[in-house]
Parts: C-alpha cells; structure tokens; sequence
C-alpha cells in the first residue's frame, strides 16, 4: 500500500487524490464525483495545495456565461511521493553497477552523481555557516541529522540513512552523499557511516585550512 493511501486511506482527502490521479478536475466535478458540497471540497483542496500534493493547473472555459472553473491536479513534484519503486530500482541498479564495474570506477560514478545533487548556490563565508548548510541538506532530503563539534571541525550524525536500501544493497552509495555534502560545504568531507545493520549516516567535516 503507496504511502497516501495508509495516511489518508478512504478519507475525503484520499479519494481527492485518488481522483485527480486519473485527471484535472474542478471543484465542481469533485463535488459530484464524491457527494460534498463545493466549500468542502475547497476546504481539503486548500489543505493538499499547502502540503505540496495537488495544485491548480489550469482553468476550463466552457463558452458560457460566467468564471472559468479552476481545475486541479496533482503537483509535478509530488509524484515520486506515490511510488514504491524507486527504492529497489536504485538498489537493483547499484548491484548490478557494482557487478559490472570495478570498484574505483563505481565510487567515480557515485562520487560524480553527487557532486551534481549538490545545488548551485554561493557558500556561506564561514566554516560554520557551511558545516550547518551540509546538515541541513541531509536534514532537507529526510534524515534525523546532528551537527556535533569534534576537534576544530564537525562530523554530521544522521539517525537512519535517506538511502538505506541502496546503502544495504551497495555500500560505495554512501560515496555519492560524501560528494553532495562537499559541494554544499566546500570543506574536506570524510564518510564513516555505521553499516554495520540498518545504516547510519556519519560524515566528518575539516575546513581545508586543516587539510
């Protein structure tokens, strides 16, 4: 069961939803599609559109008299939010990477894909504001992050992994998240994540001035 469906199960929310998944509707058409009035339904709209799950995508002009209807769908970006797949896709792929490849030339791949995960944005000018940026991002992607101080730099401790099937399936995978953070640091990152069950993530941070 997709995650939707067990948070909102057969809930007016979860049959909008499940609705607007076959296609654009107006508040009218989901009026009549699920037995509620128009401001009931306008109500849980206004809640979906805040939680990023379904937005207004256009309006429908029917050539009568009158306002054209707003018709709703399913935000672009949630949509990864509705499949189960991509976990043991990526998993599949790293193995079979994994078999194929030799071991420098995977962590070359994984090191490259996260370098291009990292955003494009002006560092932050001091050590600190950068070390913070590196847990914020891992915070942003769905970890249980810390920054704690170590020495004259910081380590990142991630309770559970964003990553944990792919981790389990290929552990190099912790090699893409290691280049992510040091484009986002632009400090010397280190990976020593705890694999030893479910994964954790564990990743020191040096300014390069201590290199």
């Amino acid at each position: 069961m997709a995650w939707w469906q067990r948070q909102f199960g057969g809930t007016t929310r979860g049959r909008i939803v499940a609705l607007l998944r076959r296609g654009e509707r107006s508040v009218e058409e989901l009026a009549a599609a699920l037995g509620l009035t128009d401001n009931a339904v306008r109500a849980q709209l206004a809640v979906l559109e805040r939680e990023g799950i379904v937005l207004a995508a256009g309006i429908r002009r029917d050539g009568s008299v009158g306002k054209p209807a707003t018709l709703y769908g399913v935000a672009r970006e949630a949509s990864p939010l509705f499949s189960s797949a991509y976990a043991p896709v990526l998993a599949s792929l790293l193995v079979e990477l994994g078999e194929r490849l030799p071991p420098d030339e995977l962590e070359a791949v994984l090191r490259s894909a996260g370098r291009r995960l990292a955003p494009a944005l002006p560092l932050p000018a001091s050590f600190d504001e950068r070390a913070r940026a590196g847990a914020a991002v891992l915070t942003q992607l769905g970890a249980e992050a810390d920054l704690v101080r170590v020495g004259e730099g910081y380590e990142i401790r991630g309770h559970g992994c964003v990553l944990s099937s792919a981790v389990s399936a290929c552990p190099a995978t912790c090699q893409a998240v290691e280049a992510l953070l040091r484009g986002v640091t632009g400090a010397r990152v280190v990976e020593h994540c705890d694999r030893a069950g479910v994964p954790d993530c564990r990743f020191g941070i040096t300014s390069n001035e201590h290199e």
